[in-house]
């Protein structure tokens, strides 16, 4: 993935586990940072879990629910840690 996907996917996904946490929110750089960690993170349970290889490659759909759900579960542990 290029660098502007990787920006864009982090935005939309980390934009939208924030919403769905309910939390205060980390601004749009924060958003990407926590949507491109959850982007590594999802692909990497993708792969471990369901044998999914590439969950996370190029800007589509599949891409951004992994990263959407790599972090939430970034949220959520954070929330625990915190």
């Amino acid at each position: 993935m290029g660098l502007l996907t990787w920006l864009i996917v982090g935005i939309i996904a980390g934009w939208l586990a924030g919403l769905v946490m309910k939390g205060r929110g980390f601004g749009l750089i924060g958003n990407m940072v926590i949507g491109i960690i959850g982007a590594l993170v999802g692909g990497w349970l993708a792969g471990a879990l369901f044998n999914i290889h590439n969950a996370v490659s190029g800007f589509n759909f599949t891409t951004i629910i992994v990263s959407f759900l790599g972090a939430v579960i970034i949220l959520y542990i954070a929330r625990l840690i915190k």
